[in-house]
């Protein structure tokens, strides 16, 4: 089992990032949010889960141990797999999810693609009283920083999003974040794919 990566970033573009380990290029899945904060050339150390599959080996990467857990927990639940999981993180943190579970709040799990309202529901109940990740609530609202906007602005037009889409999602999510999450891309990244919802 790999359960981390430590190495040089080679690229960090959408979903995946290309870590160079002892002169081997690691493909890794990420979310969004984790992309935008790998920067090439630069060091970087992610925990990771390896998916072993009859026809595929996947490596999945992720910021902290909570992230981590959160997804082992996620897979966990029937008809949620390593995709869908990284589905759910690319929109919720894991303090929101902890908080979703919390409050029987399956309506949040819902706005990831290729989670319907059952699985939702299975999420909610699977995962009561297993997550130790501490429940957040949002804060005081406070001004975006242009920097940060600007950075959420091309990682949705970089992943498929018309501009004005994009716009209106990061106005969305700008009203609705909290001090903290008003001041890292990824933060306001993963609020403004809340609000944009699942690709059709």
């Amino acid at each position: 089992m790999i359960s981390s990566v430590r190495g040089t970033v080679l690229t960090a573009l959408g979903t995946t990032a290309v870590i160079e380990v002892g002169g081997v290029g690691l493909a890794i899945h990420v979310t969004p949010a984790h992309a935008l904060t790998l920067r090439v050339g630069s060091e970087a150390t992610l925990r990771t889960a390896l998916i072993v599959r009859e026809d595929d080996l996947s490596l999945y990467g992720f910021v902290d141990a909570d992230e981590l857990s959160v997804f082992d927990a996620l897979r966990g639940v029937t008809g949620v797999g390593p995709r869908s999981a990284m589905g759910v993180l690319a929109v919720l943190s894991p303090s929101e999810v902890a908080h979703a579970v919390a409050l029987e709040d399956d309506s949040a799990f819902r706005k990831v693609s290729g989670i319907g309202p059952k699985t939702a529901k299975l999420i909610v109940v699977s995962l009561a009283g297993k997550l130790t990740v501490a429940p957040t609530r949002p804060t005081a609202a406070a001004p975006v920083e242009k920097s940060v906007s600007d950075s959420v602005f091309l990682a949705l037009v970089g992943l498929g999003w018309q501009e004005r889409a994009a716009l209106e999602a990061i106005d969305g999510a700008v009203a609705l974040a909290s001090e903290t999450e008003r001041e890292t891309a990824p933060a306001l990244l993963k609020l403004a794919l809340a609000a944009l919802g699942p690709r059709s």
